[in-house]
């Protein structure tokens, strides 16, 4: 909590500091945020349509497009945003990037559906036509969701993004929840005031003013024209939050209660209904077999793809690994797999072949990097990297090998860590849940934190993970993985 001087608090005390116009334009930040998204939506559409019409104007020499067909994708493409909109897509504040994901998806399906139907009720309407549109359904799931996070990209940098948000409770879980929002500027919801009956906790959170009592409330909504409010009283007795949350709900058209669940999964947690009592259903995903299943499949043609893609850049790495150092070209380690059972995980050998003995005496000789590695079980400038090395992990191609661990079955495209067998001891009793599953190539934190998160942390999302799981966000990590291979950021 950051101190506050007199004059500061004599401002909080008469809501001076609070920005009440960033709530009173509420509904022209909306509207700008739908015709954003709207036109990025139509524009993917449009493109991804227009492009499989010019791939096969090219393969089939009698294809070629009629008024007919313009006719038909004019009055097609409506469907599409009334389908998002109605999955709630527009403005889209509040909504996480799975949950976005799964929405197109199904909307897309939806309306490319109803594109077909009217395909077939249309006149002079051909096959090469209908197989055009079919391929353009696979571009557009690709693109939709590509353009709509440009979007967010670049509107969440600007003062005018985002619905305000009113904060009730600025103890650990309210400051928690405002530190969480404010990170995640894309997500569109902006705390801008926090209440609390407790004087001391008066000031500010993260730039966020703190004010009291809750008997404020009321005029506060009226002057903010606020419709979103967040509970984060968790530790309050019973009594004490029913009766918050009966007093002050109705100023709000939503209301969002953080219980005192913190670390516990949250994509797939279901509201049910004991006859009056509220319960919690609480889904590990991954753990089903029919998850495992659908993993699998996932895994088999995908990893076959990319390891058969992949196989000339395989060859040219491993010349140039012999070439750089002595040494074998690939490099095998013990980890653990499902169930606690061990595999040897293959990459390309990128360090030098005493790489034990340079790590123990550099960590012998520094402090600072004992404390380092002891963290983060690894260095950001390891001695043991060789030339070609430091580049394949920089661009983690030192990976590309384990493709066939996938095919084999030790291991998964997405999955947590794969851990090293005396890891296990300082996974802090994570392993009962992690070992449930394979381990993948890549993975939650890899696309997140990667190198700037703690070894504890890593467990916390590979827990996540698992809990959390569904294709959207494996489909999710894939493409961010790209997207960090691409860039070049620290290897996992």
């Amino acid at each position: 909590m950051e101190t506050l001087t007199l004059i500061e608090l004599t401002k909080l005390l008469k809501n001076e500091a609070i920005n009440y116009s960033f709530g009173k334009n509420t509904i022209l930040r909306k509207v700008l945020a739908t015709v954003l998204f709207l036109l990025s939506d139509i524009s993917m559409l449009t493109f991804s349509i227009l492009a499989s019409f010019a791939v096969t104007a090219v393969a089939v020499d009698e294809f070629t497009i009629s008024w007919n067909h313009i006719y038909l994708l004019c009055l097609s493409l409506p469907f599409f945003p009334i389908a998002y909109a109605l999955r709630g897509l527009y403005p889209g504040f509040g909504i996480d990037i799975i949950e976005e994901l799964r929405s197109i998806t199904y909307s897309t399906t939806i309306a490319y559906i109803i594109f077909f139907l009217l395909s077939y009720l249309a006149e002079g309407i051909n096959s090469q036509f209908r197989i055009s549109v079919f391929a353009s359904y696979f571009v557009a799931l690709a693109l939709v969701p590509v353009g709509r996070s440009i979007v967010r990209k670049l509107a969440s940098k600007r003062s005018w993004w985002g619905i305000p948000v009113v904060v009730i409770g600025a103890g650990r879980a309210g400051e928690r929840v405002i530190g969480s929002l404010i990170k995640q500027k894309q997500l569109g919801l902006r705390p801008i005031v926090a209440v609390d009956d407790d004087v001391d906790r008066w000031g500010y959170i993260h730039g966020v003013p703190v004010i009291g009592g809750l008997d404020i409330i009321p005029d506060l909504s009226q002057r903010l024209c606020n419709e979103h409010a967040i509970i984060a009283m968790p530790r309050v007795n019973v009594e004490r939050q029913k009766e918050i949350i009966n007093k002050y709900s109705k100023f709000f058209a939503h209301t969002t209660i953080i219980p005192d669940l913190f670390g516990l999964s949250s994509l797939w947690v279901s509201v049910r209904d004991f006859g009056g009592f509220l319960g919690l259903e609480l889904q590990q995903k991954l753990l089903s077999s029919s998850a495992r299943f659908m993993k699998r499949m996932f895994d088999i043609v995908l990893g076959s793809l990319l390891l058969l893609l992949s196989a000339p850049l395989m060859l040219v790495i491993a010349l140039l690994v012999k070439i750089d150092s002595r040494g074998k070209v690939l490099f095998k380690q013990e980890r653990m797999g499902i169930n606690d059972t061990r595999f040897n995980i293959i990459k390309f050998r990128t360090m030098h072949n005493d790489a034990e003995e340079r790590l123990s005496t550099i960590l012998s000789s520094n402090p600072k990097l004992q404390k380092e590695y002891e963290i983060y079980h690894k260095l950001k400038d390891d001695p043991r990297l060789t030339r070609v090395g430091k580049f394949l992990r920089k661009y983690s191609l030192d990976e590309l090998p384990q493709f066939w661990n996938v095919i084999k079955g030790d291991m998964s495209l997405i999955g947590p860590r794969a851990y090293i067998p005396w890891e296990k001891i300082k996974m802090n009793g994570h392993d009962e849940m992690i070992l449930k599953v394979k381990p993948g190539i890549s993975g939650l934190w890899q696309v997140t934190d990667r190198n700037n998160s703690s070894f504890e942390e890593r467990n916390q999302m590979d827990v996540y993970y698992i809990r959390n799981w569904s294709m959207f966000l494996d489909i999710y990590i894939v493409a961010r993985t790209i997207a960090v291979v691409l860039t070049g950021r620290s290897g996992c």
